[in-house]
């Protein structure tokens, strides 16, 4: 039992010894990834990683085989590269490690991402002054103090309404000064952000242009918030970072639209990812919205969608409507008409997930 015990206090010693150099190694692995960022390098590298094993093979004098030196060395790599990148994602603007706080963005006196949560109601397309005033006025009558409306639309077949453009844009500063709403509105091309902020309140990049990187960046170098919707098959990761692109070019006005994600599923145009809400929410300091219109493309299944994106923590809702949905020249099934969608927000309010004030967009 000695010689056990002897054995077993060598093998203490040796393994304490390992850790001290596995540690060292993670403080210069955690050097080099400072960097490489800094000079833009990816974080892995796989002709070092081949060279570095090769050689360690070349060292090898067993007992242990070539192959388990490998594999115990690979994973030794795996994990530094994995501490790289927890390194960098520690450091990122949006992330909550950098800002505790939550962001609030604040326009012409509607605060998202405050206390109390927003409503964001709109048809899908800007088609007609006539259209528009009539939502405007409906959901101005409802307490809903946010529109918005598609001035520019990517359309999956070109032969699609596009939308009016500029005149789109005309249409919803004209409407909104009428009604005194604040106004959201995608645009699709960089050099189009001065047009933007000259007309609407808040631009919009949808999702097909989440990691339409130029685009990104003009929106980080405007000064005028921006709500950044998720791509259709985006990670959480890939849209924080798309995220960061704006944010660390200056434009701190920045909100989250989750919008759902497509998956195999038939029975609704994507998949609402509710789980992103919290994760975002945590993750992030940046306000976070749910489009339950395109998410689900279904009007019978709003309402409870809706309520389980506020209860996750969601910072407000965003739903289409439109005058005469059947006459709509884009996304025709999935927008309410008025009536259907007072009583949408009548439920969504009684069920008291949704705190309302002076300040979120509704006097209900």
């Amino acid at each position: 039992m000695e010689k056990l015990e002897v054995l077993r206090d060598q093998l203490d010693g040796l393994n304490s010894r390992l850790l001290e150099l596995l540690n060292e190694r993670a403080a210069v692995v955690r050097e080099i990834g400072k960097v490489k960022e800094e000079k833009g390098l990816p974080k892995f590298d796989p002709v070092r990683e081949r060279e570095m094993l090769d050689e360690l093979v070349k060292q090898n004098q067993g007992p242990f085989e070539d192959a388990a030196i490998k594999h115990v060395f690979k994973e030794i790599f795996k994990a530094s590269v994995g501490l790289q990148e927890k390194e960098h994602k520690k450091h990122l603007l949006v992330s909550r490690k950098s800002q505790t706080g939550n962001t609030v963005v604040t326009v012409k006196g509607i605060e998202i991402g405050g206390e109390a949560q927003v409503m964001i109601a709109g048809p899908c397309s800007v088609e007609s002054r006539e259209q528009l005033r009539t939502v405007a006025a409906g959901l101005k009558a409802a307490g809903v103090s946010i529109l918005r409306g598609g001035a520019y639309k990517p359309r999956t077949s070109p032969y699609d309404f596009q939308g009016l453009g500029e005149e789109g844009l005309k249409l919803l500063k004209e409407v909104s000064e009428e009604f005194g709403l604040v106004t959201i509105s995608e645009i699709i091309n960089p050099a189009h952000m001065e047009l933007a902020a000259r007309y609407i309140d808040i631009v919009q990049i949808g999702a097909r242009n989440m990691q339409n990187f130029e685009l990104l960046k003009a929106a980080g170098d405007a000064r005028i918030p921006v709500v950044l919707k998720r791509g259709l098959s985006a990670t959480m990761e890939e849209f924080i970072f798309a995220a960061e692109y704006i944010y660390s070019r200056g434009n701190e006005q920045l909100i989250l639209i989750e919008r759902g994600i497509r998956t195999y599923e038939k029975w609704t145009r994507n998949t609402l990812d509710i789980s992103a809400v919290p994760i975002l929410k945590q993750e992030t300091h940046l306000p976070v919205l749910v489009d339950v219109s395109h998410s689900t493309g279904r009007k019978d299944i709003l309402v409870p969608c809706a309520k389980a994106a506020l209860a996750a923590g969601a910072d407000g809702i965003m739903v289409e409507v439109h005058p005469d949905p059947e006459t709509a020249l884009s996304d025709a099934d999935q927008q309410l008409t008025l009536e259907q969608f007072n009583s949408f927000y009548d439920q969504v309010l009684s069920s008291g997930l949704m705190k309302t004030g002076a300040s979120t967009g509704s006097s209900r």
